[in-house]
This record gives structure tokens, sequence and C-alpha cells, in this order.
């Protein structure tokens, strides 16, 4: 397989799965599954080979491998152009490692529609890589938009009994943000003109040439992208629509939502508004990581009173991705590695926290905390791996939250853009609520008395979610043990970025 065409595999792949489950018939719902579970196998497989043929020392933020172009719309000189550096890799292969675990999950509880949802499945999958390996703003806005669809599906017809305003009021949030990221794409495009003297959407030559703009351009340009991301990560006050689409959601489609969709919004503030607007991105750091502590502390404080452990789970969200942003915009290699590898360990034990849900309600049909009550000792196994998650998630010392919470932190207390210790130290709080509420509602559904009798007769997990739970902790304990595996991925790629951005500002790293 050739290098400059591999990135072409791994995008078409799941889109070849999707179709080719057009011919089996809708009876058939162990056949699709199979297939699409191979389909996605396939795919990983494809990802672990660009992981392997990937140079790490290649420095520079503005430096893409196995790139691949080809004309598109030759008279705006838009081009089918893709290719990967250190952030985008690391996220097509969450991307690509949680989508077979997530197909995995639904076994038993898809059974309606098995082939619609394996379709929108692999569409959905197909529609994330081609955001993270885009490199003309027209196809990566192509693909931004065309994701939206299979999850509006997923969500509108396998979700709760909401589902329909859940999915809407994703949709709409998510388009809102996106036509305003359109305008200024345009806007960017007819500028770049005047430079190149033609049209282009291609992302390397604007990276050229939109830091020439004037901070109030750059400002108005900024927070048009910023707007749509920030909708997408969520940050405060964006956030509202993410507990209903989660809770709503069928697990699958929480997982892939909280795994790989919200990092999108994350991804997107690193790849367009910090590169190419520096000024207004130093500008406005303040403000922006003034809303992700916010949204630290106020996601930690709704989760802790929720009856509902899914809708405690996506407050958690939240509280995490505030971490995310705040490491993003401290402008600092620290903070900048801290957000990125934070976006995987977001993904891993999120994503592991709504699968477990989803298993316990398959079994019970409740995800109200207050039905449950000392199970530990009917499930044990189930107990375990909850713990083991849910530690995760508060970011112990030995999984894989603590490294990402302390670079954010050390990033925050080092950055010569934040000026205040004040973010780092408020937002260090949230550390301490999240072990307030993920462990008191695992002592509320562990400990003390079995409350109802038909809680004695669960059955604890089988082989299937037990495989699925050890495939996602190796790399909880893996990342928290010896995060240089993934650290190293990104770690010129931070620094080099960094010191762009201060640079033009004419900021010295003290």
């Amino acid at each position: 397989m050739e290098t400059s065409t591999i990135l072409n595999y791994l995008l078409f792949v799941p889109l070849a799965g999707a179709l080719l489950l057009m011919v089996f018939p809708s009876a058939n719902k162990n056949a699709i599954r199979y297939f699409g579970l191979f389909t996605s196998l396939v795919t990983f497989i494809i990802s672990l080979l660009v992981y392997y043929s990937f140079d790490s020392g290649v420095y520079g933020f503005d430096k893409f491998q196995f790139e691949f172009k080809y004309s598109w719309i030759s008279d705006l000189s838009i081009s089918y152009y893709v290719g990967v550096d250190g952030l985008s890799l690391i996220l097509v292969l969450l991307t690509t490692f949680l989508t077979p675990l997530t197909l995995l999950s639904t076994w038993n509880s898809i059974q309606i529609k098995v082939k619609e949802f394996t379709f929108f499945m692999l569409v959905l999958e197909m529609g994330m890589i081609g955001v993270f390996i885009s490199l003309d703003l027209f196809l990566f806005y192509v693909f931004w938009e065309a994701m939206l669809i299979p999850m509006y599906f997923i969500i509108g017809i396998w979700g709760g009994e909401r589902r329909i305003y859940a999915s809407v009021k994703f949709f709409i949030y998510t388009m809102f943000g996106s036509l305003l990221m359109l305008v200024a794409i345009i806007w960017l495009a007819v500028y770049a003109s005047s430079s190149t003297g033609y049209f282009t959407t291609n992302l390397l030559e604007l990276y050229k040439v939109s830091p020439a703009l004037g901070l109030d351009i750059q400002t108005y340009l900024f927070f048009a992208f910023a707007l749509s991301f920030a909708i997408k990560v969520p940050l405060f006050p964006l956030h509202t629509w993410l507990p209903d689409a989660h809770v709503e959601a069928p697990t699958a489609g929480s997982v892939i939502l909280a795994g790989v969709l919200l990092k999108m919004g994350t991804y997107g503030l690193v790849r367009f508004c910090l590169p190419l607007f520096p000024q207004a991105s130093v500008e406005y750091a303040g403000w922006i990581s003034l809303l992700a502590v916010i949204g630290v502390i106020y996601g930690a404080l709704v989760a802790m009173v929720q009856k509902d452990m899914k809708k405690l789970v996506a407050y958690s969200s939240v509280s995490h991705l505030g971490f995310v942003v705040l490491g993003i915009f401290a402008f600092t290699p620290e903070g900048m590695q801290g957000a990125i590898i934070q976006m995987i360990n977001h993904g891993l034990s999120t994503g592991a926290l709504f699968l477990l849900v989803g298993f316990i309600y398959e079994r019970t049909h409740t995800r109200q905390i207050a039905d449950y009550g000392g199970i530990a000792a009917v499930v044990p196994v189930y107990s375990a791996v909850m713990l083991i998650v849910a530690l995760s998630s508060i970011g112990l010392p030995g999984l894989n939250g603590f490294i990402g919470e302390f670079l954010i932190l050390i990033g925050a207390f080092k950055s010569p853009v934040l000026s205040n210790w004040m973010y780092a130290i408020v937002a260090a709080s949230g550390v301490i609520f999240a072990a307030v509420y993920l462990l008191w509602m695992y002592q509320r559904i562990f400990f003390g008395p079995v409350k109802k009798l038909e809680l004695r007769g669960l059955t604890d997990m089988n082989g299937k979610e037990l495989f699925i739970m050890v495939t996602l902790i190796i790399f909880i304990v893996w990342i928290g043990v010896y995060p240089t595996t993934f650290l190293q991925m990104t770690d010129k790629y931070s620094s080099a970025l960094v010191n762009s951005i201060l640079s033009v500002n004419g900021i010295i790293i003290r």
C-alpha cells in the first residue's frame, strides 16, 4: 500500500463497507453486525499502518505526512487534499479504536433496523476521519457538516423517549455555528487571492497569509470559527445541547459523541483558530480561559446533583473539556501537550463510563442512581471495572487522567498569556469536585444494602463486555504509566505551534 494513497483507504473503507451493507438482507442481523465490525477493524488496521509509518521527528505545526492532493473544483482551486500530523493522527487512532468497540457493544442492545444503524455508524466514522485529515477548508467543512447527518439519525431513531427533541437540538446548535464558519472560510479564501492571485481554501496557503490580517479582522474571523468549535466542545455557556443528546442517544451514540465528536471542537481550535488568527487568539485567551474554568466548576457542580447516571457522565464532559480548552489557551508547550493527551484520555474514560452505564441499563432498564444500592456483592467484576474507570476519570496518578490534568495545570501556571494564577488554582478544584460526584455516585450504586429484590438476580459482565472494557483499561493504564508513547507524537507539533503564535505576538516564554 503506497503511503501517498493510504489515507484514501483509511477514509473510504468505512464508506465502501456502508454501501456494501445495502445488499445484505435486513433479516440477517448477525451477518450485518459481523460485516460492520469487520469493516471497522480493517479501518483500524489501516490507521495502525499509518501510525507505524509516521515519522514523529518531523518538526513544524504546518508539516504534514502522507499528503494526497487531487483537484476537485478547479475553477475555485478547491482540492481533495488530505494529510496527517501528530495531532490529527492521534485523533484518527482514537476514532478507529473506539468504533469497532462501540459496534461490538451494540450486539444485543440494538435489535431494530440493525442494517441502517450499522450503515450510519460506518458513515459517521468516515465523516470523523475526514474532519481530522482534511487540509482544505472547504473539504473540512463538507466533512464537518456531513458528520451531523448520521449522528442525527442515530439519536433520532435509536434514542430514548425525547430523541426527536434531542436530535433536532443537536443539529440546530451545530448548524448555527457552522454557517458563520462557512462565511469566514469564504472571506479568508477571497482575501488570500490578493496574495496568491487566486481563490484558495488550501489550509497551508492560508496559514501563510492570514497572520498578516489586522487584529480587528482577525477578531471577527476568529470568533466566527471559534463559535462553531465552542458549540461542539461544548464550552460554557454553549453546552445545553449536550446533556439532552447524551441522555437520549443510544449507548453507542453516547460513546462516539463523547469519545470523538466533542474532540472535533478542541481539534478545530488548535488546527484552525490558533495558527490562522494568532493575534486574536492571544488577545482573547483570557476570556476564553475564564469560560473554560467556569465550565470546569459548573459542569462538576451540576454533575453532583444529577439523579440519572448518564446525565451525570454527560455533565462531567463539560467539566473535563473545560480543562482541555484551558490547556490550549495557556499557550505553553506543556499546556498544549496536556490538552491533546487529555482529549484522548476523555475519549477513553468517558467512553468507558457510558459503556458501563449502558451495560447495567440493559439489565435493569433504569439509570436512576436511587434505584440501585449494594450491587458490588452481586456483580463484583462490573464493580471493579467501574471503580478503575471512575478513578481514571478523576485523575488518579497511575491512570490516564492524571497526566493530562497535570500538564494542563503546569501550562496554566507557566502561561505567558494568562497572567493570573487563579485560572489554574480554580481549575484544580475541579479535580476535587470530580472525585466528589464520581465517588459519591459509586458509593450509592455499589455499597450499602441491596435496595431491590430484583437486583439480587443481576448477572455480571459477560465475555464480550469484559473484552471491551479490558481493551479500554489497557490504554487507560498505559497512558497513566508510560505516556511518552503518546506524548512523543505531538511533542514537536505543540512546541512549534506555541512558539510560532507567541513570536507573532512578540512574547517570549519565561
